[in-house]
């Protein structure tokens, strides 16, 4: 990820708008986004709700920060890691297509 051409900003989270993102029939449950686009960088606070599941693999390249809870990240290859709050996980574009859930919640600061 480069970070050209970025004006320096500062984000008030309360003042973004909240967007709602429920699962397909792949996945399940409902996550929350507040996203602060600017440039080619994405920035969000995303919250996932109790038995969230993702309902499609994603090769985009994240940094992912857990702020609370935890998350359950399978890659396709079979892997599965666990980040709690207080971690993160980074992987580049191409770099292991991923899918996450949480079976209790979590809150994520996550920048593609």
């Amino acid at each position: 990820m480069n970070i050209d051409s970025v004006p320096f900003t500062a984000i008030d989270w309360q003042a973004v708008a909240q967007t709602e993102h429920r699962a397909g029939p792949e996945g399940a449950g409902t996550a929350w986004w507040r996203t602060v686009q600017v440039g080619a960088l994405r920035v969000r606070l995303v919250e996932y709700a109790p038995g969230y599941a993702a309902d499609h693999w994603c090769a985009k390249g994240h940094v992912v920060h857990v702020l609370e809870g935890e998350i359950q990240t399978r890659l396709k290859d079979g892997r599965v890691f666990v980040t709690r709050a207080g971690q993160t996980w980074i992987a580049g574009d191409g770099d292991g297509e991923h899918r996450s859930s949480t079976r209790d919640g979590a809150r994520l600061f996550i920048v593609d």
